[in-house]
Order: C-alpha cells, then structure tokens, then sequence
C-alpha cells in the first residue's frame, strides 16, 4: 500500500479521531444496552440536555418522570436512587459523546472546507457519513420512545436496526478515511470472479449475523439457552419446528413466548459456524493462488478475528446465566466492530477485474 499526499496529515488524523469517536460510540451503546439504561431518560433534549441534573431536585425530577414508564413500573418498581443514578449516567454518557462526536465533526470538516482541503470525492463519502450519523440519531430516539410506551424495554427490532445503521456509519467512515490515506499500489491482486463472489457473500453473511444478533441481544436470549454447543440439552430446539409457533404475534410479542428467542438464538449459532467455515476456506483459498502479502495477512487477520468472535461469543453464553455479563457482551460487540473493519478494508485492496477462472 501506498500512502496518498492528496489530502493533509490534519485531514487525516481528523477522520482516524472521529473513527476513535465511533467505536467509543458503539462501545458505550453496548453497555448502556446490557445495563438496561436506554430508558432512563425519557425526554430527547438536543440542546438543554446536555448537562446532567445540577441539583437533588433536577435528579428528583428526572426520577419522577423515569418512575412513570412502563420498564419502572412492570419491572424495576422500588429502585433506588443511587440505582436509578447509575444507569441515567451510561444513558447520558451516550448522548452526550454522541453530541461530542457532532462537534468534532462538525467544526473541523467547516474549516477544511473553508480552507479548499475536501474535493468532490471525500465531501461525497463524507456526505453518506453525515446521512447514516443523523439517521442513527433520529432512529436512536424512535428506539428509546418504543420502550417508553410499547412495552417495559426497548424493542429487539428497532435495537438491532439502530445498531446496523452505527456499524453502517463506522464503516462508512472508515473506508472514506483508507481512501484519504492510501493508493492502491499495481501490485493489487487481481482476483478470479468465483473468489470474488465468495469475499461478498461472507460479507452478505456477516450483515445478516450483525442483525440476528442485535435481535438476540434485545430478546435477551442468551439468558435462556446458557449452554454450549447444545441448546438446553438438544441442537434443534423443538419449538422452532412447531408450525403452530410460526405466527406474527409470537413474532411481535417475543417477550411472551419462547418460540423467537429459540429461532433467533439458533439462527446466529449457526450463522456463525458459517461465517468461521467460509473464512477457513478463503484464507485457505487465497493462500494457495494469490501470492500477495497484503492479501494474505488481510484473509488470515480475518480468519483470527473470526475464529475470536466465536469463541467470545461462547463466553458470553456460557456467562449469561440469569444475566447477561456486561464485559463479555461489550467485548463480543466490540469483536464485530473489529470484523467490520477487516472486511470493510479487504474491500478496499482488492482491484476488482473479471478474470476467467
């Protein structure tokens, strides 16, 4: 790979702190999800709430308010306030590195374009950045209102969408930040067309993984199949095959059935052995034909990354007794947000060419 001169080191170390940012993001998410803290606040503030409460009766207050949901009134009735204080604090950190991350965009990106430092093809990418960051946002609000009315928790659904749309804006940005940073050398492998086909399908696969396992998360699944490699003593769990399970209330009120944390749970198990089996064969494929070195560590990276996901994804199952552990499922979120980007920068090396197998 070759370094690109067309963009200055202040725009590239601008990109490389807002990847920073959103990883932070994405890890925060994570923990205010396994806390159960996106509740906590019940009211989308752009401007006043950015500062926490100042006082008891602004922290009073905002319990008051809390204690009127639905998730404080089916499910956490008679907490306390240091209680209530612990998980408003992941709720507003969230927020708040969120409109952190707006300014650091935002006033810099002014002053590069102020300057003539972003031509026509980084503000296009950037633009896709801003788009898929206010679609997070907007859809990070409908998420907390469908548990501040629908039912005592935020839906699995809408959990798994918004946490597709911030894979989407991490990934976005960094392949704006590769493309402001490096040129893609001539010595590029030339991939045949099969293979290439097989590099988008793990990807198609991985997105797929990414949504069963926002949908998991949110049904709170792993806490009802805490075992490994059976499911409570069966690979196939029987509900999944009761044809009578198979309607959209179970699929609407998951919470009160056992028929879709069974089918999702089963699904990202084994959408998961997938993944690993597929990147076995790339990295086995790609070893034997194509000798580039960038390639190479590219598809083994991916392998490792793969192969560590799985086993963090173990882990957290074997852990989720009762309840879900808060440091394996970050560090298990964080594992994807790492697949992400070797698949997002194995995209970017390969000069894709039809070649004739």
């Amino acid at each position: 790979m070759i370094h690109s001169n067309k963009y200055s080191s202040s725009v590239r170390l601008w990109l490389k702190v807002g990847l920073f940012m959103v990883f932070i993001q994405v890890v925060v998410g994570g923990i205010t999800r396994l806390t159960e803290s996106g509740l906590s606040i019940t009211k989308w503030e752009v401007v006043s709430g950015t500062l926490p409460p100042m006082s008891e009766e602004a922290w009073q207050k905002e319990f008051d308010l809390y204690k009127a949901t639905p998730q404080y009134l089916e499910i956490n009735e008679g907490m306390s306030f240091d209680d209530f204080k612990f998980i408003y604090f992941w709720e507003y950190i969230h927020r708040f590195w969120a409109r952190v991350m707006g300014l650091v965009f935002l006033f810099p990106f002014l002053w590069f374009w102020y300057k003539g430092e972003l031509d026509s093809s980084i503000l296009k990418n950037l633009g896709i950045v801003i788009l898929l960051a206010s679609l997070a946002a907007t859809f990070g609000w409908i998420m907390v209102a469908s548990g501040l009315i629908e039912r005592p928790w935020v839906n699995a659904y809408k959990l798994s969408l918004h946490l597709m749309i911030a894979f989407s804006v991490f990934a976005a940005l960094l392949y704006t930040y590769l493309r402001a940073t490096y040129i893609k050398s001539d010595s590029s492998p030339i991939l045949f067309i099969k293979d290439i086909k097989v590099v988008y399908a793990l990807f198609c696969i991985f997105v797929i993984q990414l949504f069963l396992g926002g949908i998991l998360s949110g049904m709170k699944a792993a806490v009802i199949f805490p075992t490994w490699p059976d499911m409570q003593g069966s690979f196939f769990p029987a509900v999944i095959f009761d044809l009578n399970q198979w309607n959209a209330d179970n699929f609407n009120n998951y919470d009160k059935n056992l028929f879709m944390p069974s089918l999702i749970h089963f699904l990202h198990r084994n959408t998961a052995y997938t993944l690993l089996c597929i990147s076995i064969w790339i990295t086995y494929r790609f070893y034997r034909k194509y000798n580039n070195v960038i390639l190479r560590r590219s598809v083994l990276f991916l392998l490792l990354v793969v192969f560590t996901q799985s086993i963090l994804g173990i882990i957290t199952v074997l852990s989720s007794v009762g309840t879900i552990p808060i440091l394996w499922g970050v560090l298990h979120q964080a594992g994807a947000l790492l697949l992400l980007c070797v698949m997002v920068f194995l995209f970017f090396i390969l000069r894709i060419k039809k070649v004739k197998n």
